[in-house]
């Protein structure tokens, strides 16, 4: 169960991530508002995760759904530039969030 909690703390993550930028610094009100809601559910659920997640691989894969999703959304949406450079490290990132699940022993 630890890592479908994982799983949404990171997709909670691009969300608060993409809240905290349309919030413009916290002057918008209801982006502010999902940005603490967002950041909440995504904290909770990273400690939920921690009971059966060693702390360091927990992180390292919270950060890279939350790094590799923002990327993608900051490319879709805010016109973030688009590389081949890009694209082929956010592989590279999935790939190694793949590799710590498949040699976590939890």
């Amino acid at each position: 169960m630890g890592w479908v909690y994982l799983a949404f703390a990171g997709i909670f993550e691009i969300g608060f991530t993409s809240f905290l930028k349309l919030s413009v610094g916290f002057t918008k009100l209801l982006p502010s508002i999902g940005f603490l809601i967002f950041s909440a559910l995504s904290f909770w659920l990273l400690t939920k995760s921690l009971t059966t997640i060693p702390l360091g691989t927990a992180y390292a894969v919270w950060t890279g759904i939350g790094a590799f999703g923002t990327a993608i959304i900051g490319m879709i949406f805010f016109k973030d530039p688009v590389s081949l450079g890009r694209v082929l490290f956010l592989a590279i990132l999935i790939g190694s969030i793949v590799g710590l699940k498949i040699v976590s022993t939890t």
